[in-house]
């Protein structure tokens, strides 16, 4: 198509693997399919264990079971696409379709930022009020708030797909990404985009920069009442009930802000730095949160250990 002045949109975009590195796609797909199968066996793994341990239904692994279902889906989001490209050369990604995917992409990665804020309050009452944290969260209560946790993100990023589709798009179809993401998007049109900026850092400020305030405000909570406790043994264990949590914000919150200030602000970042971020946000937390709770969580290890010692049995 080209354009004459009028409203345009493309019937489709380009998407970019790894730039400069075109022909050593099938080599690179390798670790790629390493953590996508990571990914997907390690959070089914998890969903697998709770559900089949009685002992684990608890707040805190329900919440596991949110954060895993949200990293599953996080995986299948991009998994088309960037082995697609990867394998076959695929790049072309239907207009719509790179919506729809967008729209996923950015829903999940702020239901897993709300997610491990329900942690990180699960933690500080199971600290703060270990005598009170059955009452406190109860059964009802974490269906309640992983309801609330899915409508925020939906209703929130529902205006998104509507804003780039009244965008005119005049010449340039190429994606910095193997996926879809709204700055990149955006960056296409050229059209007036302030609305779709200050919408989009409203958003973003609201809900995940909220999030990480709130997480952090936690763990001040909980590092308080640690330092009040007499024995340093207790210090100890209840810190490293926080240990797990602490390292999945890490894993999640620094691609994504690294990646939000490059897109903001990263007019001169190289290419490559700008797409190796954005495969560390989406595909490394995914991979990484299984192993890291499989690692550092003893009841999981045990409950791993009982089943598959019935399956050999």
């Amino acid at each position: 198509w080209e354009f004459n002045g009028s409203f345009h949109q493309p019937s489709a975009f380009l998407m970019m693997g790894i730039p400069g590195l075109e022909a050593l796609h099938p080599w690179i797909s390798i670790p790629f399919c390493a953590l996508y199968l990571s990914a997907l066996l390690g959070n089914c793994v998890i969903l697998f264990i709770i559900r089949r341990t009685p002992s684990l239904h608890e707040p805190m692994y329900y919440f596991l079971c949110m954060l895993a279902i949200t990293d599953l889906g996080l995986a299948l989001c991009t998994l088309p696409t960037t082995l697609g490209l990867f394998w076959f050369g695929v790049r072309r990604i239907g207009f719509d379709a790179c919506l729809a995917q967008m729209y996923f992409i950015h829903i999940l990665s702020f239901i897993e930022s709300s997610v491990l804020l329900a942690m990180a309050f699960d933690r500080f009452v199971a600290i703060s009020h270990p005598l009170r944290h059955a009452a406190i969260l109860t059964r009802g209560t974490v269906l309640k708030i992983g309801l609330a946790i899915v409508l925020r993100g939906v209703l929130s990023l529902l205006p998104i797909p509507f804003l780039l589709k009244r965008l005119t798009y005049c010449g340039r179809t190429e994606l910095s990404h193997s996926f879809c993401f709204h700055p990149d998007i955006m960056n296409l049109a050229c059209a007036d985009i302030k609305v779709n900026v200050f919408y989009g850092m409203i958003i973003l400020l609201s809900t995940v920069g909220t999030d990480f305030v709130f997480i952090v405000l936690s763990y001040i909570l909980i590092i308080r009442t640690v330092l009040s406790l007499t024995s340093r043994e207790e210090c100890l264990k209840a810190l490293n009930t926080c240990v797990s949590h602490i390292c999945a914000v890490l894993v999640f919150f620094i691609p994504m802000i690294g990646l939000s200030m490059i897109h903001r602000f990263g007019r001169n970042v190289p290419p490559l730095v700008n797409t190796l971020v954005a495969y560390t946000y989406l595909i490394i937390p995914p991979a990484l949160n299984p192993v890291i709770y499989s690692i550092k969580s003893t009841h999981i290890r045990q409950a791993l250990r009982r089943a598959l010692c019935r399956k050999r049995g």
